[in-house]
């Protein structure tokens, strides 16, 4: 009796599954009627509107070299004593301007000094004594002539006009020599007043002292440095640049400098080019003579020759969409559907920034109003760019 209850219950609950289960499939069935067909479904998209959208067109640029280099003066003069002696003063400090002919140093000018006083005493002395000469000279010939007529009317002797002779050419000797020792007292004199310039240092052109290596009290040795001045007015870049370009580059070439510190971009020109290739580095040096505000040697710079020319995609620095560590931009489809797509940037341009991959000519991107995009979204109201290349069309064809 009871394994009979237990089957017959076992059974109940088999049927009751599977009434269930069909319940289930039925469900299934009567909901997947009420579906609609694969591609029949609108999706509701978000709708951008006020934004400018304009075709990626190729552009031709300029290609340039990149090198780096360095700023120096023009020119630096780095000066040094002539003698010895004790500095006495130091006038200038780092960073002073001096004009030229402003004295920077003193030294010691004792012994200088005095040797000096000599010159002009024996250059006085030798003066005098080549006046005296003179007058000699001059005597002497006055009173030959007159010898010499009385000779003429047999008042003197031979002898007589020969001794008065005689003495007339010694004092033109005397005179002579008179000259020249006056001669040798001015040289001596213009020594002495060179060796006592020796004793100040001046500057030799207007500039900035940028280094002064001795104090006051200080010895002054011949050719050891004491100060360095340079030269404001005009500075220089030195770079190397590879050996393709050996040969291309001539003396006026124009170029561009960034100065990295200065956040500035400044002009150059080539003014001197080394034609060895260096065999180890593979490239050769230029200098080129640059023109800024605030120009100070040991700046670093960035130097940009002309190199022809190439074709790239660019697009203005509105476009792209800065995320994270990622840049994009909203690409347009033949729906207006906007789509967020990354690209690879590469050098930034007057005319936009290049882009290396991710776009291609004749995608249409949005470039103003970015902030209105979201993806996937479709465009409603756009205004259109004209494209430069076609702007140029339609200004040949207006004139």
């Amino acid at each position: 009796m009871n394994r009979q209850r237990g089957n017959l219950k076992h059974r109940l609950t088999k049927i009751l599954s599977v009434a269930v289960m069909v319940s289930i499939v039925a469900a299934s069935l009567s909901g997947c009627k009420e579906k609609i067909k694969p591609g029949q479904a609108e999706v509701k998209r978000h709708e951008i509107r006020g934004v400018t959208v304009a075709k990626v067109v190729t552009s031709t640029i300029d290609s340039l070299y990149e090198t780096s280099g360095t700023v120096s003066a023009k020119t630096t003069s780095t000066l040094a004593s002539r003698v010895f002696g004790t500095i006495t003063m130091v006038y200038v400090k780092e960073g002073d301007v001096a004009r030229i002919g402003d004295t920077l140093l003193s030294i010691d000018d004792r012994d200088a000094r005095h040797r000096l006083n000599a010159a002009e005493a024996g250059y006085s002395e030798a003066l005098k004594a080549r006046e005296a000469a003179e007058k000699q000279s001059s005597l002497a010939d006055i009173t030959s002539r007159r010898y010499g007529n009385l000779y003429s009317e047999k008042v003197v002797s031979r002898q007589e006009f020969d001794q008065i002779e005689t003495g007339r050419n010694v004092a033109s000797l005397e005179f002579e020599r008179a000259s020249l020792a006056s001669e040798r007292a001015k040289a001596l004199l213009e020594e002495s007043r060179v060796h006592f310039s020796y004793t100040r240092i001046r500057a030799p052109f207007s500039g900035l002292v940028t280094e002064r290596k001795v104090e006051q009290g200080s010895m002054a040795v011949p050719g050891t440095p004491v100060i360095t001045i340079e030269d404001t007015s005009r500075y220089k870049i030195r770079a190397s640049v590879d050996e393709r370009l050996s040969g291309r580059l001539r003396l006026g070439t124009p170029l561009k400098v960034y100065l990295d510190a200065r956040r500035e971009t400044v002009t150059g020109t080539v003014v001197k080019v080394v034609p060895a290739v260096d065999p180890v580095t593979r490239t050769f040096a230029i200098e080129a003579e640059i023109k800024g505000t605030h120009l100070r040697s040991g700046l670093y710079g960035k130097v940009f020759i002309p190199d022809g020319t190439r074709e790239v995609l660019l697009v203005p620095p509105s476009a792209l969409v800065e995320k994270g560590q990622l840049s994009g931009v909203y690409v347009l489809d033949d729906r207006d559907v906007a789509t967020y797509r990354l690209v690879r940037k590469g050098k930034t341009f007057d005319k936009g920034t290049e882009v290396l991959s991710g776009l291609k000519d004749g995608d249409r991107i949005i470039v103003n109003g970015t902030e209105k995009a979201v993806d996937g979204g479709i465009v409603r109201e756009q205004r259109s760019a004209v494209p430069e290349r076609e702007q140029h069309a339609i200004d040949r064809d207006r004139s």
